[in-house]
């Protein structure tokens, strides 16, 4: 049954090698660092409603699995969150950024393209931010798309969701709650009614990202925390 097997698959790493050329264009993959997890908030998320299947998705249920794993997995010492999102479901970029937020091993992020909506909550719920130079975010009023709104509940509850969501930016960067406020109503930048938007330097200027850098700015400053992680547990 074995030598069966064998000559089906004479190299069990063929499989492998296969899938590598038609989803990278390469043979060989470079060894990554298993200590380092990297997770990645891409297009949009996805939370409560399914979207069409054309949309790029990032879905929470997927997303807080790999978190809890993060926290448990004694190898892996930190998490690289890199964001280029256009936004998304509030509830679940919030309760994405809360477990973020949460976890007890160190974490980075960094923005790439974009960060907008929701991704702004989760790009600063890292212990360090980055973004690229030319990437940007938006920051713009908590508003349903598609939904008549009748009732002076569902208003209510809308100011909520937004304190919530002004309230955790504020305590987690370096910008006031007054100052996200000031650009989340700021009518006369507001583009085409989407909202403030910052690029690089100026998503730093204002305390909300803490440094323009890239990847490799990136993984060195986790690996930074990392190692004074290490030196406070000894």
């Amino acid at each position: 049954m074995d030598f069966k097997q064998n000559q089906q698959n004479p190299n069990p790493h063929q499989g492998d090698t296969r899938v590598n050329i038609q989803q990278l264009g390469q043979l060989n993959v470079p060894a990554v660092d298993n200590s380092i997890h990297v997770m990645t908030i891409i297009g949009q998320v996805e939370g409560h409603t399914v979207l069409p299947p054309q949309n790029k998705t990032t879905k929470y249920e997927h997303i807080i699995p790999q978190l809890v794993a993060v926290e448990q997995n004694p190898n892996v010492k930190g998490l690289l969150v890199i964001l280029n999102t256009v936004g998304g479901d509030v509830e679940a970029g919030l309760a994405i950024a809360e477990m973020i937020k949460s976890l007890t091993k160190p974490t980075v992020s960094l923005v790439l393209g974009g960060g907008h909506s929701i991704g702004v909550p989760i790009a600063v719920s890292t212990n360090y931010s980055f973004i690229a130079e030319t990437a940007t975010m938006t920051i713009h009023p908590v508003r349903l798309t598609g939904l008549v709104i009748s009732v002076p509940q569902t208003y209510e509850y809308l100011d909520k969701m937004q304190d919530r969501i002004v309230r955790f930016v504020a305590e987690n960067s370096n910008m006031t709650a007054e100052k996200f406020k000031e650009l989340m109503f700021r009518t006369g930048e507001l583009a085409r009614d989407i909202g403030t938007v910052l690029v690089g330097k100026d998503a730093v200027k204002h305390g909300l990202i803490d440094e323009v850098g890239g990847l490799g700015d990136s993984v060195n400053k986790l690996k930074e925390l990392i190692q004074r992680a290490e030196k406070q547990l000894h």
